[in-house]
């Protein structure tokens, strides 16, 4: 259900639970602190491989199985006389999917993998379903296989501009997104006026000690990039520094109530916060129409998760069926209406008519193209510039 507010926000009522609430659950979150324990594993000799060495025999014409990981939520359901896009995938192509949902966060997921892909050994998967930065991180360590071009046309024909030209993988030869956000800021209508700005959530008086922004380093320090009129796909350590220094400003000044995770729905819905940084999946799940998502006059950060095909993977022709299916608008439309996530299909809204025509509109699934045209992604990072900006960030945000 779509409902309109002046300002141009939108407010959605929706039963599921938001894939970036799940994301943002567990030691995952604070990418400040627990990742900094991690990361640097990817900058080891020993764990760096050569996708093109580290390959076994397709097994894809012959046994037609496919062993997918994914996250909760994130796949609709057979129900009544309701067939799923999973079970239509098995009738239409023979193949037998393994689907799990035992992708709960990034870095617990990189934990059950790791010791495998970094030796070259098998993590017994033919794809699984990551977010954009440990997507990055995994194909920049060789672990992820390249998809073969000729096997997904549907990928490099339907998906959207705004993701088609990541820096970590510009081409898309080795990532395929699954579902997409945004992140802004929302507001509380109830509780006070419009909040048009990142600027605006950083320094107006009404909102002093009443907003909150995330923990997760590359959507604050995005949004603080536009602000300060750089690019966060492209910047510079300068550009870098004096975004910093206006979130240490805003926090030394008592703007800023707390960094926190997706807990900070609960907050804004209460009044105890005014304002924040927002997802729009969580915003779109909250259930409460008060709760408004803007996209703010400097531009959104945008994100996805990625299905990858990683090393040693027996099935990768059976996995590029099935991106090349999910590909197909007709298909994404389905799949869209059931998780309410950013769909990343060309033609899937067109497709939504025959779908359910009351989400057509919905422009936290099909974001308008004014909307993607503000949008940016962060840029790819060596590993010695996670470390340093992590670190950077966790020292504003901790102290």
């Amino acid at each position: 259900m779509r409902r309109p507010f002046k300002g141009g926000g939108v407010a959605l009522v929706s039963s599921r639970m938001s894939r970036r609430t799940a994301l943002r659950t567990g030691a995952g979150v604070l990418l400040g602190g627990a990742s900094l324990g991690v990361l640097p594993l990817f900058g080891t000799p020993d764990r760096k491989q050569d996708p093109a060495s580290c390959t076994t025999a397709d097994l894809s014409a012959s046994d037609r199985r496919l062993v997918v990981s994914n996250w909760p939520g994130y796949m609709d359901e057979d129900d009544g006389d309701y067939v799923s896009t999973l079970t239509e995938f098995g009738k239409r192509t023979g193949i037998t999917v393994d689907y799990t949902a035992d992708v709960n966060d990034n870095l617990e997921f990189f934990a059950k993998v790791v010791n495998q892909l970094g030796s070259c050994e098998s993590s017994k998967r033919d794809m699984f379903m990551l977010t954009d930065w440990m997507a990055a991180r995994m194909i920049q360590v060789g672990w992820i296989q390249p998809l073969a071009r000729d096997k997904v046309p549907n990928l490099h024909a339907n998906l959207i501009d705004s993701l088609a030209g990541v820096g970590w993988d510009p081409d898309r030869t080795y990532s395929a997104p699954w579902q997409g956000g945004l992140t802004g800021i929302a507001y509380n209508k109830a509780k006070v006026k419009e909040v048009r700005s990142f600027d605006e959530l950083l320094t107006r008086s009404d909102l002093k000690g009443r907003i909150s922004l995330l923990t997760e380093m590359r959507d604050t320090m995005g949004l603080a990039l536009l602000t300060e009129g750089a690019d966060p796909s492209q910047f510079d350590d300068t550009a870098w520094d004096n975004a910093l220094d206006r979130i240490r400003k805003a926090r030394k000044d008592g703007q800023i109530r707390a960094f926190t995770g997706n807990e900070y729905i609960q907050d804004l819905s209460a009044g105890n916060i005014l304002a924040c940084e927002a997802w729009s999946g969580d915003v779109a799940a909250a259930e409460d129409e008060n709760l408004v998502f803007v996209a703010p006059e400097e531009g959104q950060m945008i994100w996805a998760d990625n299905m990858l095909v990683p090393n040693l993977a027996t099935h990768q022709g059976n996995a590029e069926e099935w991106i090349n299916y999910y590909y197909d608008p007709e298909v994404a439309a389905k799949l869209a209406a059931y998780v309410w996530y950013i769909c990343p299909v060309k033609g899937a809204q067109e497709a939504m008519e025959k779908v359910d025509p009351s989400l057509v509109e919905n422009t936290l699934i099909f974001p308008t193209a004014e909307s993607l045209a503000t949008t940016h992604s962060f840029m790819a990072l060596e590993e010695f510039k996670v470390r340093a900006y992590e670190g950077d960030f966790a020292d504003v945000t901790g102290g």
